[in-house]
């Protein structure tokens, strides 16, 4: 299809800036089976992101949190998508630190590991090495230059785990991303709600995400999360909010998939009462990115429509 027969989502403008929503997922097997999002369930891969993004102009790509992208895979998305579509793309697990299956890495990266760290069921940075982990970042980087010089790569999200909290060496690790991937966006969620509770937190943690060029991910999450429903800019060039429901049991339990674990619809009620706070800062940027990632079945598509349409007649 010709790029410029395809269609683009709708997006709202508020003091002349864009407010972009979307789905964390466009692909989750409980949104192409288990709900009548897609016109039919066979669709190919392609057909359904053509048609994802004729109704939404962004989206996550979560894929890239288990297994590096391909740069053919990532110049097939700019294709299949129109301009003004964004990609905000999940780092590596091996990047943020969270445990990584062996079998994800670059094959040739995997060969040279010793057979007792092959063994392990998950890797971590310190089983690489600096110039194994080097590489990776190198290699994660340059798959995604053709979504970046196709104009679709929005921000690269590092989502932090909950151990990962904020003494000297995280810090330090945090404000190495900028020189880690300086052409890129990136944006930064923490899980950890010791960064942002604590005033005297709060304020030390803007203040580094404001000197390193990063943008905060704020967020709508569980109490149980105990992570504070907090919004603020931190790069002029990006404020993005991701909702991640309000269901306390299935944040707290484990489940078999992450969509069970964010399963829950926001009612019009409560999505209304957070488009006031998105308002107040939409100014401050010059692109808003809102995520739902309460991707079971179709609840993520119909709360990021439902609140594009509040936003719009606001």
């Amino acid at each position: 299809m010709p790029e410029e027969t395809q269609a683009l989502g709708p997006h709202v403008e508020l003091d002349g800036r864009p407010v972009l929503t979307g789905s964390c997922s466009w692909a989750d097997r409980t949104l192409t089976k288990d709900a009548d999002f897609y016109p039919r369930k066979s669709m190919s891969a392609e057909d359904r992101l053509r048609f994802y993004a004729a109704q939404f102009p962004l989206t996550e790509i979560d894929a890239t949190y288990y297994a590096p992208p391909a740069e053919q895979q990532a110049r097939l998305w700019a294709e299949r998508t129109p301009n003004g579509f964004r990609f905000d793309v999940k780092a590596y697990s091996l990047l943020t630190g969270h445990p990584t299956r062996p079998q994800s890495l670059w094959s040739d990266l995997r060969e040279r590991l010793p057979d007792e760290v092959l063994q392990k069921r998950n890797l971590y940075p310190n089983h690489l090495g600096p110039e194994l982990v080097d590489e990776a970042w190198r290699r994660f980087a340059a798959a995604l230059r053709p979504l970046h010089d196709a104009g679709r790569l929005g921000a690269i999200l590092f989502q932090y785990p909950a151990w990962f909290v904020p003494r000297k060496d995280n810090r330090q690790q945090v404000e190495a991303l900028r020189e880690r991937l300086p052409d890129y966006l990136i944006c930064v969620e923490f899980r950890s709600p010791m960064w942002l509770a604590e005033k005297r937190d709060r304020k030390r943690t803007l203040s580094m995400l404001e000197d390193s060029g990063l943008a905060l991910v704020s967020l709508d999450a569980p109490r149980a999360s105990e992570l504070p429903r907090f919004m603020a800019v931190t790069n002029p060039d990006l404020f993005v909010v991701r909702f991640h429901g309000r269901s306390d049991e299935n944040w707290s339990k484990q489940t078999r998939t992450a969509a069970e674990r964010f399963r829950y619809l926001y009612s019009r009620k409560e999505l209304k009462e957070l488009t006031r706070p998105v308002v107040e800062h939409v100014a401050e940027a010059k692109e808003t990115h809102l995520l739902m990632n309460n991707c079971y079945r179709d609840y993520a598509v119909r709360n990021a429509a439902e609140l594009r349409d509040l936003l719009a007649n606001m």
